[in-house]
């Protein structure tokens, strides 16, 4: 079996893509409903990403 190798942001791409996808599906019960949470909850993810990220870069130093 081949080895993947992905960098952080390829990692967080996925997850937030995947979590977004059952989030939306699992908690919604119209389709238009389900696109529209599945489409914000990545949003969120993805803003609270580089957010954290700006915050963990400044605090470094």
């Amino acid at each position: 079996m081949p080895k993947m190798n992905l960098t952080h942001f390829e990692a967080a791409f996925l997850f937030s893509l995947f979590t977004s996808v059952v989030l939306g599906v699992v908690t919604k019960r119209t389709d238009r409903d389900r696109l529209h949470y599945g489409v914000y909850v990545f949003v969120c993810f993805f803003v609270a990403l580089f957010g954290l990220g700006w915050l963990m870069y400044l605090g470094h130093g």
